[in-house]
């Protein structure tokens, strides 16, 4: 299997080379040259297995210059119940009739960013030793909130790596603040951006395809690479959860081998959901694809309409890690429905980057309107889901898996599809402890974050997570600022090269 760039398909290149780069020096993103297949009969194979055999399965499928050996080592390593609280890694809730929950959030950093980068780390160490590099491995995250944590836990004190995190000062909630700013670890590094996470994420785009910077950092014996979803090796790990998933609820009778479910996601930044399609595209019965937005919803209006549009208010709302009008990986799934057309995704976002819109041909507009529903909800809406799916089925979601549940609600009420359906759920309730306690209890709400954790607790049963009760006592380590221009100078600084 090999991998070309979405705005130059004639460039083509191995696994290992794909995700040590990250992106491609021509600011597009690495993609496969086909989709895989799975047959039926591959995924009951997958019955009996662990998660982590599982996802040596379905990795051996895209990442072919890796070894048996080789994949086997990097998903025993990842997952394992030294970083997960639960055996099966990802577990499933059946919230109500026809409707189940794919818990993401039982890692090391309780999001769903965790499934990904618990193994992206040992992807890239084996890919350098694979093509035989001895440069220092320089990972840039631009993060609006899950991620930034995510990859400093996967990649604290890993040999041969420096790790930096963006995220934007006012744009992620405390709690996920203070996971980053306590994080440990002699090769990472966090600063606040003031701005929000597409002014981080430009940021980052900007610095990795900055030729002199570049040439600064070969100079000095580094390279960039990105732990972020526009790395292959960040994306492909999301598939494995949506295979998996479907291969459980049939082994466990919730569904019959073949039947087709819908799967909801809510995103941002749309990488959750291309896995999704990714899955659907290998052969996994998956139906429809029901894109879940908060009132940042230019992913809806997309899916809508076919106009891209980011010329408009922002928002920040109580699922931040969705506050996004940028988002990366559409631009994969644009590259192949437009028949693998580089020279049209150039155009396209090369509009964006210029005039901040774009629109689709028809025909591209009737094809995403067959594979994708896109729907969005606001902080109310949001709230009262909250508060409705605890007093009916004594379950409680974080907004994010709040905002995914409304949306599939609005999509059953306007068409009637009655298919089975799983739910994202991407972050524990924890992680947003003060928007949900004041969605259940407003009176309970109060400026003790960890007080807020507590009475949390209290309503939902739920145990707290040891990652963040943990955060109590942890000292604050990294209290740095920046203007949005300055990011450049502050990478170069930080890594002795200014």
């Amino acid at each position: 299997m090999y991998y070309k760039s979405t705005r130059d398909s004639s460039l083509r290149m191995e696994s290992a080379a794909a995700i040590s780069r990250g992106i491609s020096e021509d600011g597009g993103l690495f993609v496969p040259e086909s989709i895989p297949q799975m047959t039926m009969e591959e995924l009951k194979a997958l019955s009996d297995m662990t998660y982590a055999q599982r996802a040596a399965a379905v990795f051996a499928k895209y990442l072919t210059d890796f070894t048996e050996a080789e994949l086997v080592y990097c998903t025993e390593s990842a997952y394992s119940e030294k970083s997960f609280e639960t055996a099966n890694i990802a577990e499933i809730a059946h919230l109500f009739d026809g409707t189940y929950m794919l818990e993401l959030w039982h890692g090391p950093t309780c999001a769903f960013k965790d499934m990904a980068l618990q193994i992206l780390p040992y992807f890239l160490t084996t890919s350098v030793k694979k093509l035989n590099m001895d440069s220092k491995i320089v990972i840039l995250v631009a993060t609006s909130g899950d991620t930034g944590k995510a990859a400093l836990e996967g990649f604290k004190d890993v040999p041969g790596t420096q790790i930096m995190v963006f995220y934007p000062e006012e744009g992620v909630s405390d709690m996920q603040k203070r996971q980053m700013v306590t994080q440990e670890g002699e090769n990472v590094t966090v600063c606040a951006v003031k701005g929000n996470f597409d002014d981080c994420q430009s940021g980052v785009k900007m610095i990795f395809t900055d030729n002199d910077v570049i040439s600064t950092l070969e100079q000095g014996g580094m390279r960039f690479s990105s732990a972020n979803s526009i790395n292959w090796g960040r994306l492909v790990p999301q598939v494995v959860y949506y295979v998996s998933s479907y291969v459980t609820m049939a082994s466990q009778g919730e569904i019959e081998w073949g039947e087709t479910i819908n799967v909801v996601v809510p995103t941002g930044n749309f990488g959750n959901i291309l896995a999704a399609y990714y899955a659907k595209m290998m052969g996994v019965p998956i139906g429809k694809l029901i894109c879940a937005s908060n009132v940042n919803k230019v992913l809806t209006d997309f899916i809508r309409t076919g106009v891209y549009d980011r010329n408009r208010d922002f928002y920040a709302t109580c699922s931040p890690s969705m506050d996004i009008l940028i988002s990366s990986n559409l631009e994969r799934l644009l590259y192949l429905l437009s028949g693998e057309d580089d020279a049209q995704i150039r155009e396209w976002f090369g509009a964006l980057a210029a005039e901040g819109k774009y629109e689709v041909s028809d025909a591209i507009k009737e094809s995403m309107s067959q594979l994708f529903y896109g729907g969005y909800c606001d902080d109310a809406a949001t709230k009262e889901t909250i508060r409705s799916i605890y007093e009916t089925y004594g379950y409680t979601c974080d907004t994010h898996t709040a905002v995914a549940v409304k949306v599939y609600q609005d999509y059953k009420a306007e068409t009637g599809d009655t298919t089975k359906t799983l739910i994202a759920s991407t972050a524990s309730p924890y992680k947003f402890s003060s928007s949900v306690l004041s969605a259940l209890d407003s009176e309970r709400v109060s400026e003790d974050e960890y007080a807020m954790v507590d009475e949390l607790a209290k309503l939902s049963g739920i145990a707290v997570p040891t990652a963040l009760s943990e955060l109590k006592t942890k000292e604050r380590r990294f209290h740095g600022s920046i203007d949005k221009n300055d990011m450049k100078q502050f990478v170069l600084g930080e890594l002795g090269l200014a």
